[in-house]
């Protein structure tokens, strides 16, 4: 058994840079403190040497990871460079979801944090939502209207379902919330589908999602941010307990299977 660790020990060190990450991390700082905007062109890779004191070698490393990052684009030819370059909000959904690949999260992890911030995320939203909007929230619910017939069509309807979440968390006014929300949506979507947790047929979670979701389109036309809040609170901690049984399910199919 590891020994456990006690307050006199000291804590374990700061992993420490190489010196093309440093430099990164410097060009990074000098993007921001001169507030260069997206398209802006970098000055040269002997610029950059003279600027550092670094060798070539590792100032085109640096750019390597800048450019893996997203920060940077290179482009070759007349009027080339490397240049700023704004990162997608679905390159950085992908990039924090390859940090997570490995961490074995769980059904309870996510709809921990679900619950935590969904309600509120709705409440901002109620009455600021326009027709349009709730137009296409009710053409989504449309997509899952009837139960599914088979499991590829429960596997699409889960995934149609988090569809909702996501239209909700791209409409909020806090980007920070919102790009949150929108990233457990995909990471559930992602979950529902590597472990098959759609494949035991559920009506119930077929039923109560549908049924919470056009309570909540309601609230939010009618600008009742309580009942927003009430329901969408309601909406996963229902989800919750029936995505962990079918989570049960499919960890005891396995290993029965195994068996």
């Amino acid at each position: 058994m590891p020994r456990a660790t006690t307050r006199s020990e000291p804590a374990a060190a700061t992993p420490r840079l190489s010196r093309p990450e440093r430099v990164a991390e410097e060009i990074k700082a000098w993007v921001v403190e001169g507030n260069m905007a997206p398209g802006e062109r970098l000055p040269s890779e002997q610029e950059l040497i003279e600027r550092f004191g670094m060798a070539k070698g590792t100032i085109r490393e640096a750019m390597r990871i800048l450019e893996a990052q997203g920060l940077v684009r290179s482009r070759t030819g007349p009027g080339g460079g490397c240049f700023v370059h704004e990162v997608s909000e679905a390159r950085a959904r992908a990039l924090l979801g390859n940090y997570f690949f490995f961490r074995n999260l769980t059904i309870s992890d996510i709809y921990e944090v679900r619950i935590a911030m969904e309600p509120e995320m709705a409440a901002a939203l109620a009455g600021k939502l326009t027709q349009a909007q709730l137009a296409a929230l009710e053409r989504n619910i449309l997509r899952y209207e009837a139960p599914p017939s088979d499991a590829e069509e429960e596997r699409a309807q889960h995934v149609a379902s988090l569809d909702f979440h996501r239209l909700l968390a791209g409409w909020s006014d806090n980007p920070l919330l919102g790009f949150l929300i929108g990233f457990m949506a995909e990471m559930l979507s992602d979950l529902t589908v590597w472990r098959r947790l759609y494949e035991p047929r559920n009506y119930d979670l077929w039923r109560e999602g549908r049924d919470y979701q056009r309570r909540l389109v309601g609230a939010l036309r009618d600008g009742d941010a309580e009942a927003a809040r009430r329901i969408m609170r309601a909406h996963m901690r229902a989800a919750r307990a029936l995505m962990e049984r079918q989570e049960a399910i499919m960890t005891r199919r396995f290993l029965r299977d195994r068996a």
